[in-house]
């Protein structure tokens, strides 16, 4: 060996150890009286809500470097809990529920993250990131010092707390701030059960700084004495250090931890959007009045796979919400800059520290009509081995989390009259003798349909699918899915049922057939064929309601109603040359053609016949 390429190798080893242990280098994040502190200096946290489920995985890196973009330098997310323990005992931090890559692409992009796993996140998501098996253990009460909850909690945020507490600033990663709870005093005020939440928290590995997050009006309940206290909502400078300083001991720093530039949407309600003029001049006086901020959402994506959740209140029975997450926001579903973007970001730019430059906006994404699909042979569902029970059972006591569930009992001698089920959960059609009679619909109190019984034998099924259990309010604690309690015909309780499962967790798992199956939707499959892929949308418009998928991920639901009429189709999910498209297809059997769009359509309602 040349003494010249020895000297070379000696030189790039040490250069490759600084450099190693440069990137494993510990920061502090402290509070100080009036700002943050990283690494003793006063930082302010300009930050954006980003959920690594709703963009895909291949994408995170292309919605990081958007934010950057708009100038932010944090990102906050929560982890969802039923996305990482499906089933008991069952973890899963593969694929797109990768959050350490996920913060670890965060790091190499140069954005620290705010983390929080809570473990109750809201966020119009499935029962507010529970798991649905919860609801399946014996006396279980979530969000409460009950013994049976706390185990299970504690499993989940020691999973969580291996994956991401090396990530904090005091161990050398980019996690700031670590949120415990949320939002806890708009549901309760014992502080002893948010001091267990602290202590399982450190237990965990979360050693940093912990923070709570509260909207102004519930903050003296859910904030914990000795830890931080972030308010949300708030926006007026002056009452964002007036609600701090009383539950802090008269300092700061002061954080925004939600502050809203729009809204979300749920279906047969017309579409939220807020006008970026509105919100900027909000954004510019909370930056100079040097308060921290986090966007809800800065970049919303999309909903999928039945994780979308539902609100109910005292006026309204149920309120599920829609697949699309474009919340609004500055950055829209597919990942581009709107002019909500542009006037944040030329808000920000006036609060850059002297001679620091944001980096360009991207272009938008390239956008593509995809080629209209006529699909040929009709298919069905082949029907799984039934589970038979004197009466219904719902989807938690057959373990299924989400999907539809058909119910079938067989009727003699019956006379036609008013069906009506008791507590349905969510929505149900209702087939005689495999014709589809109607359609039943808690949203609108709708659980009752005649049926024009024919003499003889009869065969009833009830076709029910789970739309999203509530994911915020004291109605959480109800989240049974399913018929729930029992199904009457003229007063008289029916018996004696078989119940099929279709979950639709994993589309290889489907057994179609061409033969007409009574009490089964269609189920449409085609293909189709792109030169080049970009980004794209379905146009559901001609459709009734659903699910559709792409190459086998799930696109979420769609529904006639509105106000969402497209599902949005991401390039990373296209490939060049043959892609296959599947729908199940609810009320419109007779549907065969399907066209895309290069747009979406966010904002059409349909009144409902």
């Amino acid at each position: 060996m040349k003494k010249s390429t020895f000297g070379l190798l000696i030189i790039s080893a040490l250069l490759f150890s600084i450099g190693g242990h440069a990137q494993k280098a510990k920061h502090s994040f402290m509070l100080g009286d009036s700002t943050f502190l990283l690494d003793g200096k006063p930082f302010q946290i300009i930050s954006g809500e980003l959920h690594y489920p709703r963009v895909p995985k291949e994408a995170w890196r292309q919605r990081m470097r958007m934010a950057k973009a708009m100038g932010l330098n944090t990102i906050g997310t929560y982890v969802f809990w039923n996305l990482h323990e499906p089933q008991k005992g069952n973890f899963d931090f593969s694929g797109n529920n990768d959050i350490a890559q996920f913060v670890r692409i965060a790091q190499e992009e140069g954005l620290w993250v705010i983390l929080r796993p809570s473990p109750y996140v809201c966020a119009e998501w499935e029962f507010g990131g529970y798991p649905y098996w919860l609801q399946k253990e014996k006396n279980l009460t979530v969000r409460s010092k009950d013994p049976n909850y706390l185990a299970e909690y504690k499993k989940y945020i020691d999973a969580v707390g291996k994956q991401l507490a090396p990530f904090q600033v005091n161990h050398g990663g980019n996690i700031l701030m670590v949120q415990i709870e949320n939002e806890y005093g708009s549901y309760g005020s014992d502080k002893e059960y948010l001091d267990i939440n602290r202590s399982m928290f450190i237990a965990a590995g979360f050693d940093g700084l912990l923070y709570t997050c509260d909207p102004a009006s519930d903050l003296a309940k859910g904030y914990l004495p000795g830890i931080f206290p972030a308010v949300n909502g708030l926006d007026d400078p002056s009452a964002v250090k007036k609600i701090t300083r009383e539950h802090h001991g008269g300092k700061g720093p002061f954080f925004i931890a939600e502050w809203y530039p729009a809204w979300f949407d749920w279906w047969g309600e017309k579409h939220h959007t807020v006008p970026a003029e509105q919100y900027a001049p909000k954004l510019d006086a909370v930056l100079a009045a040097g308060i921290s901020i986090n966007m809800y959402m800065f970049h919303g994506g999309t909903t999928r796979g039945f994780m979308n959740g539902a609100n109910r209140k005292d006026e309204s029975p149920y309120e599920p919400q829609i697949s699309s997450y474009d919340y609004d926001a500055p950055l829209d579903e597919a990942g581009n800059a709107t002019h909500k973007f542009m006037e944040f970001r030329r808000v920000i730019e006036k609060h850059l520290a002297p001679g620091q430059v944001l980096p360009p906006v991207p272009a938008p994404k390239r956008a593509i009509t995809l080629p209209a699909v006529r699909f040929s042979a009709d298919k069905y569902l082949k029907l799984p081995t039934p589970v038979r029970s004197i009466k219904p059972l719902s989807f938690e006591a057959l373990n299924q989390a989400y999907g539809y569930i058909l119910y079938r009992t067989k009727l003699t001698n019956a006379k036609p009259g008013m069906l009506n089920i008791d507590s349905l959960a969510d929505y149900a059609v209702v087939y005689v003798n495999g014709k589809q009679i109607g359609t039943l619909d808690r949203r609108t109190h709708r659980d009752s349909i005649f049926l024009p019984l024919p003499r003889g034998p009869v065969m009833l099924d009830i076709l029910v699918e789970n739309m999203g259990r509530i994911n915020f309010g004291k109605y959480m604690l109800q989240n049974i899915k399913g018929i729930t309690q029992a199904v009457y015909l003229d007063g008289k309780e029916l018996n004696n049922w078989e119940m099929y499962s279709f979950p639709f967790d994993d589309l290889k798992k489907l057994n179609l057939t061409t033969k007409k199956q009574p009490g089964s939707p269609i189920i449409r499959q085609g293909t189709f064929n792109l030169p080049t892929p970009g980004d794209s949308y379905l146009d559901m418009r001609n459709w009734g309601k659903g699910v559709a998928w792409i190459n086998g991920h799930n696109l979420g639901r769609y529904w006639s109603i509105g106000p969402q009429q497209t599902l949005y189709v991401p390039v990373e999910w296209l490939k060049k040359g043959e892609n296959t498209i599947t729908v199940f297809e609810l009320l419109k059997p007779g549907q065969t053609t399907l066209s895309g769009l290069a747009k979406p359509i966010l904002d059409q309602l349909v009144p409902e016949k």
